[in-house]
């Protein structure tokens, strides 16, 4: 896709200055611009770049004065930053406008689904799905029997969403992703063998949940384990049976939550953290990276180590600890003059 000068700043609500018929497809930073590419100016450290940068068009704000010659041409707009975040959402919106039924797929004749519907080769929608309007299913997607899913959802391809799992308006759900799986759940039996326990429940993700690549949401026991409105969720995290967490909660890359744990809104919690099960972690909470959590957390709590302290609890230990050797030498300095008196 092209456009040209004009137009982008039509979009931005921008001024053109320079040669308003110059052509972009394609983006760049500002100190790797190439002819034909669109690059932007927010950071005054990068001020030098936009002299020798060979982008054809860079966004700057409206203040920007050029102190020597320049070749690029300016649009000029309110706020740069801004403004190229509103660009990128945009390109990625006429990128992704597909619709119709490529061929083949599989749909279920007691499946439905809204106005200006996509969906890729070779998808597969189970009996009694009920998809809304606007949604954009992208190939190899599965989608089980009786699973619900709301207006304006992004699908990407090979996503596997499985029965009786619902998912509400304007989530996104990223390629790898396994929602309702069986939880992990055996019992014992007297001769040490472990019997599986049925997964009878389901996933509710309610609206403006992204969840990234690869990551997996297992279905609950009885009852729902259940993604609350605004919760984004990164790649390759472990969701348990029975969870819940909270309102715009967002948890980083790698982390695994046990069965049965609650945790609240507002929540940031890093990558490559440890939850158990059956623990409730409280609002407003944050989780320093590689930390595990062994305990209830309290609303408002930063935690940090494993199992985790407190932040401020877990710093002063630290600075102990890395003297640990040092002060142990002392200590048995301090002891061998002892024994010599």
């Amino acid at each position: 896709m092209k456009f040209t000068a004009n137009q982008i700043a039509g979009i931005l609500n921008g001024e053109v200055d320079g040669d308003a018929d110059v052509e972009v497809s394609k983006l760049a930073k500002i100190e790797e611009g190439s002819q034909g590419s669109l690059t932007f100016l927010a950071n005054p450290k990068y001020t030098h770049f936009i002299y020798t940068t060979e982008a054809s068009i860079t966004i700057v704000d409206k203040d920007f004065i050029a102190e020597n010659n320049i070749s690029t041409t300016l649009i000029r707009v309110e706020n740069a930053y801004k403004a190229f975040s509103q660009l990128l959402e945009y390109y990625n919106q006429v990128k992704m406008n597909k619709t119709g039924i490529e061929q083949p797929v599989f749909v279920s004749d007691t499946a439905s689904y809204g106005d200006n519907l996509y969906m890729g080769a070779f998808s597969y929608l189970g009996d009694n799905v009920k998809i809304g309007d606007n949604v954009k299913i992208y190939p190899n997607v599965y989608i089980g029997d009786n699973v619900t899913i709301g207006d304006n959802v992004i699908v990407f391809a090979g996503a596997k969403i499985y029965s009786e799992s619902s998912i509400g308006n304007n989530c996104v759900i990223h390629s790898g992703v396994i929602v309702g799986a069986d939880g992990f759940g055996f019992t014992p039996n007297e001769k040490g063998e472990y019997t599986k326990v049925p997964q009878t429940g389901n996933v509710i993700i309610e609206d403006f949940v992204d969840v990234g690549a690869g990551t997996t949401i297992d279905r609950a026991t009885l009852g729902s384990t259940v993604i609350k409105r605004g919760v984004k969720l990164d790649n390759q995290i472990q969701i348990a049976h029975n969870v819940e967490i909270g309102e715009n909660t967002v948890i980083a890359a790698q982390t695994g939550i046990a069965g049965s744990t609650k945790i609240g809104k507002n929540c940031m919690i890093g990558g490559q953290v440890g939850i158990v099960g059956h623990i409730v972690i409280g609002d407003n909470v944050r989780i320093q990276a590689q930390s595990g959590i062994g305990r209830n957390v309290k609303d408002n709590e930063t935690l940090q180590g494993s199992p985790a302290l407190n932040y401020g609890d877990y710093n002063k230990s630290y600075v102990h600890f890395k003297n640990l050797p040092r002060i142990i030498e002392r200590f048995n300095t301090f002891e061998k003059n002892q024994k010599n008196e």
